[in-house]
């Protein structure tokens, strides 16, 4: 039994493209311009002490009484220790979802075009996480990565999830950042390394993103509503954690700033939240229209402070 969506949401959703037509294109995009970070950025060039690490604005603290206490060079190292946050963040989600992509494409023939954009995706994805792990050594920040907990959940979401809710993280992670990194890659106060690695992961996830969302388009409609009740619940799981765990604690103890109370701060910080919603917007109106947002699990999506 195939489920059945909100009226609404089935006149707005628009019908997926060709698979493979699709992913021929993909592919053709990315032999035209793809980029190898290690080769492409100048990891030589060094660190500007007046530059941010990410917009002001972007800061979890920007607007608080925390980040109205800093001096101009604390919250110049912040925002530094806060695009490393995310950005080891990034490469804890690349892993996850390269598994998740890995899995889908198992056993099907490797000579179908959609098999070799997966390949090219994961490929990406490897690139990517070297960059960021690069980016963090250069600003002389720590590995920052989730706590032991999450690094669990993410394991266990591999193990369960696959179908359209795969692609959906994809498009949670990937969707929020792209807005995110869009503004850092403009912005003349901030870091040329920020710009630089921002502008490769937007041009690149361009494509996964398109991708993921005509395969949530395809799958979505196959659902059982049972099954559909299940994919809701993962997705909106996974944006609860994303949302909460892009710059960790331990980031407020680099301005000498208590972690705990930091935290606390920035989770009832309402122009972050705004910041964080607004990003979300394009995204939660597309989940909506496939149907993967709805029902009991919308209640997580508000918790987070995305809808």
């Amino acid at each position: 039994m195939t489920a059945t969506l909100p009226t609404d949401s089935a006149r707005s959703a628009k019908p997926p493209v060709d698979r493979q037509e699709l992913s021929a294109r993909l592919l053709g995009s990315a032999a035209k311009k793809s980029y190898d970070p290690v080769v492409d950025i100048d990891w030589s060039a060094p660190i500007p002490a007046d530059l941010y690490g990410l917009s002001p604005e972007w800061s979890t603290l920007y607007g608080t009484p925390l980040w109205d206490s800093l001096r101009e060079e604390q919250r110049i190292t912040l925002t530094i220790h806060e695009y490393c946050s995310i950005s080891g963040v990034g490469i804890w989600f690349e892993a996850l979802l390269m598994q998740l992509v890995l899995r889908d494409i198992y056993g099907e023939d490797p000579a179908q075009p959609h098999v070799q954009w997966a390949l090219t995706e994961i490929a990406d994805e490897c690139r990517h996480s070297v960059m960021f792990a690069r980016t963090a050594e250069k600003f002389g920040a720590p590995s920052y990565q989730p706590p032991a907990s999450i690094l669990r959940l993410g394991k266990a979401f591999v193990r369960r999830f696959d179908g359209p809710a795969a692609y959906a993280a994809i498009l949670v992670a990937e969707e929020i950042l792209d807005i995110f990194q869009r503004d850092l890659m403009k912005d003349e106060r901030v870091q040329p390394l920020t710009r630089a690695t921002s502008q490769i992961h937007v041009v690149e996830e361009a494509r996964h993103m398109r991708f993921a969302r005509e395969e949530v388009a395809r799958r979505t409609p196959e659902l059982s509503r049972w099954q559909l009740r299940k994919q809701r619940t993962g997705v909106a799981a996974v944006a609860a954690i994303v949302a909460d765990n892009l710059v960790q604690p331990e980031v407020y103890a680099s301005v000498g700033l208590d972690p705990a109370k930091a935290k606390a701060a920035a989770r009832a910080n309402d122009h972050y939240t705004d910041k964080l919603r607004t990003a979300s917007t394009g995204l939660v109106s597309f989940l909506r229209d496939t149907g993967l947002i709805g029902g009991p699990s919308e209640l997580l999506w508000r918790r987070a402070g995305l809808v």
